[in-house]
């Protein structure tokens, strides 16, 4: 009989599952610190959510919480790291939100969220209609803009995270499935991909698979709740590509201008079990009619469609630190539609919890604490 061979063990001081944004960002950083190894279950980085995100930078967007997060992020993106990326990871694009004849108060809620660093302005209804020309008079109320709002180089990115991460010496290995995970008395053994990995500490950024890893690992699931994104592409001759993005006060539903053509979506969260998600034809009508309803455009077909997962916890905000029960499990999950935003700062809040079991300090004087983003404070959820 053919003996099996043994899978040989290599050792690391940090392993990250999950190469997507929050994987690599964090994989970026930890690699300044020692030996790290990136896994990812597909044969490409950043198949799910991270390459399905038409991201943008909106600061004021979210809970407290999320909004100081956005916040920390934007000078990374206006000035990365030197060779970072070759293009710039921002580009003008402002956000217009407008409310309908007769409900105008629903932007009170919108223009509370202003800030001195970036400001959300009361505009007319005939201003809101010369930048956003494709909508119909009839739909605008009042508006309101915000000029700080920003389209994303997703790719740059990401791709700028992996490639520093090489750089640093870090590894990479893609269609490494994790399929074991046990602690051990000097870190964790992990099987992936047929080999066997061991790491003193392993960060968990698996997004809508991050409670099936804990519980290969016998841990609690912290309730994550991965929920479908639907988008839409509608090619058009008119010029919109300078546009600012719009959505109405109190509805899901926006559009995003880009070169050619209007991307858009009905704002769905509908929660779904982890999977390779895919657009439903029911989500695909209900933009459609929404564009038609809201603007002028003559909707022939849809040129492309396709959907992304957003994962929650219970109270919306990220999940970032050790698990409190099972030493050297790290969780970095739960970023919701923020993700890409975020990369930057918890990848360093990562590096800076496992180091020092602190935030940094640019962090904690905007007032956020380690508690807010801890695993910990949704066990106290759980059994509240």
């Amino acid at each position: 009989m053919q003996e099996r061979e043994t899978p040989t063990m290599t050792g690391y001081d940090f392993l990250v599952i999950g190469a997507g944004i929050s994987g690599a960002s964090a994989a970026f950083s930890l690699a300044k610190r020692g030996k790290t190894l990136l896994l990812e279950a597909e044969t490409l980085p950043g198949y799910h959510s991270t390459g399905r995100s038409a991201a943008l930078y909106t600061p004021n967007f979210g809970s407290p919480v999320v909004r100081k997060l956005n916040m920390a992020g934007h000078g990374f993106f206006a000035t990365p790291p030197e060779g970072f990326s070759e293009r710039p990871l921002l580009t003008p694009r402002q956000s217009l939100t407008l409310a309908r004849p007769g409900e105008e108060a629903k932007l009170a809620a919108v223009l509370a969220c202003s800030t001195a660093e970036h400001p959300i302005l009361p505009i007319s209804a005939e201003e809101a209609y010369r930048l956003a020309p494709i909508l119909r008079r009839e739909v605008i109320g009042a508006a309101a803009l915000e000029p700080g709002v920003t389209d994303m180089d997703v790719a740059a990115i990401h791709q700028g995270f992996l490639r520093g991460f090489r750089l640093r010496g870090g590894e990479l290995r893609c269609a490494a499935g994790v399929s074991a995970l046990h602690r051990e008395a000097a870190g964790w053994r992990v099987e992936a991909g047929g080999e066997i990995f061991h790491a003193g500490v392993v960060v968990n950024a698996a997004g809508a698979w991050g409670d099936a890893i804990a519980q290969l690992a016998g841990i609690a699931p912290i309730g994550l709740v991965a929920k479908r994104r639907t988008i839409i592409g509608i090619e058009t001759t008119m010029q919109v590509s300078d546009m600012p993005l719009i959505e109405f006060a109190g509805e899901e539903g926006y559009l995003k201008p880009d070169t050619g053509r209007i991307l858009a979506s009905p704002g769905d969260e509908t929660p779904v079990a982890p999977q390779d998600i895919q657009p439903e034809e029911w989500d695909i009508a209900v933009t459609v009619d929404w564009l038609q309803r809201h603007t002028v455009l003559d909707i022939r077909r849809v040129a492309n469609s396709w959907a992304g997962l957003r994962t929650f916890v219970a109270d919306h905000a990220p999940v970032v630190g050790f698990d409190p029960e099972h030493p050297g499990f790290f969780w970095l999950v739960g970023q919701g539609g923020y993700g890409i935003m975020h990369s930057p700062t918890l990848g360093r809040a990562t590096t800076s919890l496992i180091e020092t079991g602190e935030l940094p300090a640019d962090l904690l004087a905007l007032g956020l604490t380690r508690d807010d983003l801890s695993p910990a404070r949704l066990r106290a959820i759980a059994s509240a």
